[in-house]
C-alpha cells in the first residue's frame, strides 16, 4: 500500500493505537517503523527515478527543511487537532490526483519539465515544503499530496512519479524519524514488528504496480487514497 500511494500509515496509526500506544508515540514508531519500507520500494523504482535526476536535487531541500519543522511541531502541540483534518486532506488530495490522472490519460505520458523551465521552480519548492511538513508531523497520505504535487510540475509517467514520491518520502521520514528518536517517541519493540513488513511490503509494491501498468497503478492510486480517506472519517482520527 504504501508502495503506490503512502498509506501505510493509515493502517499502522489506528492498530498501534488499539494496542494501548498514545497517539504521539503510535504515530512517531508509524514513521520510523516504515521508513526501511520506503528505501525497499525506492529500490524498485531506481531505473525511473535515475532520468530525473534535476528533480531529486530541486526538492531536497524542501523536504528536509519540512519534514524537520512537521515533527518538531508534533513535539510541542497536540495531534488530535491537525489529526482531524487528515481524512478531507486525503479526500481532496485522491479528487486532485483523479482529475490530474484523467488529464495525464488524454495528452499521455512525455518527459518531465526541467525545474526552473517555465517559471515551476519557487512554485515546486513551496509546494513541496507544505507536504514535507504536514509529512513530518503527521504524515498520512504524504505520498498521495506528493503525487498530486508532481503531476500538477508536469510529470505524468506513474513509476517515475512513484520513484520520487518514494525519494522524498524518505528524506522527509528521515529527519522527522531522528527528532522521534531523539524526543523519546518511540516504542522500539513495536516499531521491530513493524519493520519487517514494511520492507517486504516495499519491495513487492514496487514490483506489484509496474506489473499492472500505468493506467493501473493510476487508478490503484484513486482507490487507496479514497479507501484510506473513509477509513480516517470512519475511525474518527
Amino acid at each position: 500500500m504504501n508502495a503506490l500511494a503512502g498509506g501505510g500509515t493509515i493502517l499502522t496509526f489506528p492498530t498501534l493505537l488499539l494496542l494501548g500506544e498514545s497517539a504521539r508515540v503510535a504515530n512517531a514508531t508509524s514513521t520510523v517503523a516504515l521508513l526501511p519500507g520506503a528505501a525497499a520500494s525506492l529500490a524498485g523504482y531506481r531505473r525511473e527515478v535515475a532520468t530525473h535526476r534535476r528533480w531529486l536535487t530541486t526538492l531536497l531541500l524542501p523536504s528536509l527543511l519540512g519534514g524537520g519543522l512537521g515533527s518538531l511541531l508534533l513535539l510541542v502541540t497536540p495531534e488530535r487537532t491537525f489529526a482531524r483534518l487528515a481524512p478531507w486532506l486525503v479526500l481532496f488530495a485522491t479528487a486532485l490526483f483523479a482529475f490530474q490522472s484523467l488529464r495525464s490519460a488524454r495528452r499521455g505520458d512525455r518527459t518531465a519539465p526541467e525545474p526552473g523551465s517555465d517559471g515551476r521552480l519557487l512554485h515546486a519548492w513551496l509546494a513541496q515544503f507544505a507536504v514535507a511538513v504536514y509529512g513530518g508531523y503527521f504524515g498520512a497520505g504524504i505520498g498521495i499530496l506528493m503525487l498530486v504535487v508532481l503531476g500538477h510540475l508536469g510529470l505524468s509517467d506513474i513509476h517515475a512519479m512513484n520513484g520520487l514520491k518514494n525519494f522524498f518520502g524518505i528524506c522527509i521520514n528521515s529527519v522527522a524519524a531522528a527528532v522521534f528518536l531523539f524526543g523519546g517517541l518511540v516504542d522500539f519493540s513495536a516499531a521491530g514488528v513493524l519493520l519487517v513488513g514494511a520492507v517486504a511490503g516495499g519491495w513487492f509494491g514496487a514490483r506489484f504496480g509496474r506489473w499492472i501498468g500505468p493506467r493501473g497503478a493510476r487508478w490503484a492510486v484513486v482507490v487507496i487514497g479514497t479507501g484510506v480517506g473513509v477509513l480516517l472519517l470512519v475511525r474518527g482520527i
